[in-house]
């Protein structure tokens, strides 16, 4: 049997593609059909996270073994008539470390296999895909990034010294302004004598 996954980038705008990849293929499989049908780029590390109804996470399934003792569930050991045993069922796919893709996939349908195809194969695309991984919705269930600027502030408070103005007081006294005395600026005015006298 075949199953179609929709395949849905976590975007403000609508972007999907709808994935049909045989239930007897695994994880990987579908990891490769995903990087393929939204043109992404590199060896990054992914995740499947496969999830509840209510979104919760059921279980994480990495493109490669990260355990310590080396015998944990990797995308090449998950069927996909096992991660997806019935339709409706969803599953959360993170592409990338620093630049991070999110997607929801649900599968949709469960077809007959079409001989001579070579699964895993986009049968339908819609919207086009960023360039970079774009920011998040604020409405998917995927973890969210906060800037780093906030950290920053908080940690070595530069707000204080700027507001105080104490430390800086000091160079504005020192400030030397009979410089600007020495300066010639008659040079303007014998220009604007020789316009005069055109």
């Amino acid at each position: 049997m075949v199953y179609k996954i929709r395949v849905i980038l976590d975007a403000k705008e609508d972007i999907f593609r709808d994935i049909e990849v045989k239930g007897k293929q695994t994880l990987w499989n579908l990891h490769l059909g995903i990087k393929s049908a939204f043109s992404l780029q590199g060896d990054e590390l992914s995740t499947f996270n496969l999830l509840e109804e209510d979104g919760t996470i059921v279980k994480s399934v990495p493109l490669e073994d990260m355990s310590d003792d080396g015998d944990g569930e990797i995308m090449s050991d998950v069927y996909i008539d096992e991660a997806f045993a019935s339709v409706g069922n969803k599953a959360q796919f993170q592409y990338g470390l620093l630049d991070l893709w999110e997607f929801f996939c649900e599968l949709i349908e469960v077809i007959e296999e079409t001989k001579g195809v070579n699964y895993p194969i986009t049968v339908y695309r819609f919207g086009n895909v960023p360039l970079k991984a774009p920011s998040k919705s604020g409405n998917g269930g995927g973890s969210k990034k906060k800037s780093a600027m906030p950290l920053i502030d908080d940690e070595f408070n530069f707000d204080d010294d700027f507001e105080s103005g104490g430390n800086f007081s000091d160079e504005d006294d020192s400030f030397d302004d009979e410089e600007e005395e020495d300066y010639n600026d008659d040079v303007f005015d014998e220009d604007d004598d020789n316009d005069d006298e055109r």
